[in-house]
């Protein structure tokens, strides 16, 4: 018989439910016990909502307050020295000051470094390890809910981070040394770890190293077979899960490490599987993640069982199913859709209908129940619905795409004939400082645009409403002195959303919620055809916006490989044709903002890096096409057309080339929370256009005093030419505070004045 499992579940609720209590309790409107019921709830409801889907072994620990690799670094007792923890257990406050800086108890802290969770757009929190890093357990929270799943009759499959890839993710600090020189020290906890499991009756342990889809260094890849022959605990089967890639160089070791069982990427890595059944031991349980974890789209459930009968008659028992990696990356339910496009929602499965594809295919293969026909029928029907729609393909487009010329994604001048041209057009100040784009979206603001998509509100009551949020934004920059000044884009629900509501060839979920970090959660556009503009998207508002200020208004753009990498995208054609179809949309939002006045364009490419293949010999081809759909949407305007982009926690590093083919005149980065530590890849590379390095962290409530950001600026100086230097916030502030918001904007001002009065030179000297 196939047995069934689970990587992942979604944690934060069909309807956010965790991100609605999480922010209650940082605002004091909960209290802790009334958090912490939320989060039993929805554990529990999670479990039986995979076990009704005929999943077998559950995922326990897969539920997080903050995020995972941060739960483990609690457990671990890694706590960086600031967040003054003793010993004993981490208390949920001190968690959440390591996530964001700041709880209801307990003095503010600079909050732990956030960056991409491989190539997703998940973010988790980088675990900071010193030369003398101990490792003591200090939590209880795994057990404690391992506990709560057995007692209600689930078959539990806890799930943690391998110490391999714990230890890969993190960073050192407080001096250069080799992370693998901690692994003597970690061992030991991690086998106490498996030992209590063990205790509390647990037969099955997932165990994640996905650093296993990478290029690894050859003394990462010898700790393996060390590592993996340490840990076993008797009485204990251990899963190794591997995911968001091929194994390639790697996968014969993954084959030989003694551990029970191997999960593999059957999406990502399907070419590799009749290796992996010649290496893999006999005794050993083969887990193929069968359905996308990363993508919304129906299996073809044909296809698939057409494939893995021969692999079950061959494998017997020891063949597992599951997704190829964790839920976390899909939203929790299609049955909430009722509004969605009934033919592209035909098309679809949220994580519920992929763990009910996985029964189906058990069903199938096990001939349990003539019922699994009927799923099938459907399936069947679906896929085909979906090959020939006609709504997919649209020549226009097509034909647009196939006469892009090299000159298209050219700037007419250098940057250094262009700044000239800019400067003198804009008069700015040295070290000029600017936002990101958005301002906090108040309750009012989201009131208004939901009355207004409901049909309570007329197109004129609308923007009216506005408009008068933009008359007083203006009035708020202008007040405290900013130089180049944003709309602060009350209008728009989402980065991504507002623009893939106007574009054809997407649609959108009403629920189709998916977590970011922490309590923040996006719901990605679904690409799901061809991508074109119809009218204008941003112009009326940017126009309004630079009529009512002498300053610099910048029209702002989410760029084409953002929004690539933030939505659904179709698997039907190369992702870069895609990019390159939303690239030319948005040249004609370009062109018609710099048509209106428009003076400075910022076009954000947040995700850029994100989108890299997990193996730098790939990387290649990938940059090529995402660099030129940046520049082909942004070089159709002249020279005096200043073209900013913005770029967040990204390492940059192995990039810097891509970055500066980019040709942007001004890009701005995320850079407090590592504490300028980015800007030397800008430093080493000889980065030639000017830098506007984050010096106030938005992902946390504590507000940048003057001193902080003279401090972050003058590392900065060290690094980057005065001449080429912009002050501004790392992100936009769409969520946070205005009380915060007003008193941080003040201060990162005041330091731009005294730093300005140091240097005592104007910029175009």
């Amino acid at each position: 018989m196939t047995t069934t499992h689970n990587l992942g579940f979604p944690r934060i609720g069909a309807k956010r439910e965790l991100k609605k209590a999480l922010e209650a309790y940082w605002k004091q409107e909960i209290a802790q016990p009334a958090l912490l019921t939320v989060g039993r709830e929805l554990r529990q409801r999670h479990w039986q909502q995979q076990a009704d889907a005929g999943i077998e072994w559950l995922p326990v620990g897969d539920f997080s307050w903050y995020d995972q690799v941060l739960d483990l670094s609690c457990l671990l007792g890694v706590v960086p020295e600031r967040f003054n923890h003793s010993e004993g257990p981490v208390s949920l406050d001190t968690y959440f000051r390591m996530a964001r800086g700041r709880a209801p108890t307990g003095e503010p802290s600079a909050a732990c470094e956030m960056t991409k969770w491989f190539d997703t757009n998940y973010h988790y929190q980088v675990p900071e390890f010193s030369s003398q890093q101990g490792f003591e357990l200090s939590s209880d929270k795994l057990f404690n809910e391992v506990d709560e799943a057995i007692q209600l009759g689930h078959k539990t499959k806890p799930v943690i981070l391998g110490p391999l890839s714990y230890l890969w993710l993190g960073k050192t600090k407080g001096g250069d040394f080799n992370k693998l020189d901690l692994i003597d020290k970690l061992l030991p906890a991690y086998g106490e770890i498996l030992n209590r499991l063990q205790s509390q009756g647990v037969e099955w342990l997932q165990i994640d190293e996905p650093i296993l889809a990478l290029e690894l260094p050859i003394e990462w890849q010898q700790a393996f077979e060390s590592v993996y022959t340490r840990l076993p605990v008797k009485g204990l089967k251990t899963m190794l899960a591997v995911y968001f890639g091929p194994l390639k160089e790697n996968l014969k070791l993954a084959c030989s490490l003694p551990t029970d069982a191997l999960h593999i990427d059957a999406v990502r890595g399907a070419d590799e599987i009749d290796t992996v059944l010649s290496w893999l031991p006999i005794y050993k349980t083969l887990s193929l993640g069968i359905i996308d974890g990363r993508n919304i789209w129906r299996s073809d459930l044909d296809a698939l069982l057409e494939w893995l009968q021969p692999l079950q008659q061959r494998l017997g028992d020891r063949l597992w199913l599951a997704p190829s990696c964790s839920l976390l990356h899909v939203p929790v339910d299609l049955e909430q859709e009722q509004q969605l496009d009934s033919e592209v929602r035909n098309w679809l499965a949220f994580a519920v209908q992929k763990l009910n594809e996985l029964n189906t295919i058990k069903q199938s293969l096990d001939n349990i129940d003539e019922g699994d026909e009927q799923a099938l029928l459907i399936s069947r029907q679906a896929v085909e619905s979906r090959r020939t729609s006609t709504r997919i393909h649209k020549p226009n487009v097509k034909q647009r795409c196939h006469n892009i010329t090299a000159a298209m994604a050219e700037r007419k001048s250098t940057f250094e004939v262009r700044i000239q041209k800019q400067q003198a057009r804009l008069k700015l100040p040295l070290l000029p400082t600017t936002t990101i784009g958005s301002f906090p979206q108040t309750q009012e603001i989201r009131l208004a645009r939901k009355q207004y998509k409901s049909g309570q509100l007329s197109e004129a009551e609308y923007q009216i409403l506005m408009r008068k949020e933009i008359d007083e934004v203006i009035k708020k920059q202008e007040k405290i002195g900013i130089d180049v000044l944003v709309h602060g884009e009350p209008e728009r629900n989402d980065m991504v959303e507002y623009f893939g509501e106007q574009l054809e060839g997407f649609v959108f979920s009403q629920f189709g919620w998916v977590q970011s970090y922490g309590s923040r959660c996006v719901k990605p556009p679904i690409i799901y055809g061809d991508v074109s503009r119809e009218k204008p998207m941003t112009v009326a508002w940017s126009r309004y916006a630079q009529s009512k200020t002498e300053k610099p208004m910048k029209g702002m753009l989410t760029g084409p490989v953002t929004i690539l990498n933030w939505s659904f995208v179709r698997d039907d054609q190369p992702r870069a044709i895609t990019c390159q179809q939303i690239a030319l949309a948005l040249r004609d939002e370009v062109c018609d903002l710099e048509a209106a006045g428009i003076a400075i364009i910022q076009i954000d490419e947040a995700a850029l890096r994100e989108g890299l293949p997990l193996r730098t010999r790939e990387w290649e081809k990938y940059l090529a096409w995402s660099v030129n759909a940046f520049k082909i949407t942004a070089s159709g305007v002249k020279d005096e057309t200043q073209i900013h982009t913005h770029m967040c926690y990204s390492a940059f590093n192995d990039i810097m080339p891509a970055i500066a083919a980019m040709d942007a005149d001004v890009i701005t980065i995320e850079t407090s929370r590592s504490d300028m530590e980015l800007l030397e890849a800008f430093e080493e590379f000889s980065y030639p256009n000017d830098i506007g390095p984050g010096v106030y962290d938005i992902h946390s409530p504590n507000v940048p005093a003057v001193e902080s950001i003279t401090s972050l600026m003058n590392k900065a100086l060290v690094h980057i030419p005065v001449e080429r230097l912009w002050i501004n916030p790392d992100c936009g502030l769409k969520t946070r505070g205005w009380p915060e918001v007003n008193t941080a904007l003040v201060n990162m001002v005041c330091a731009a004045v005294f730093l300005r009065s140091r240097y005592k030179r104007s910029r175009a000297s």
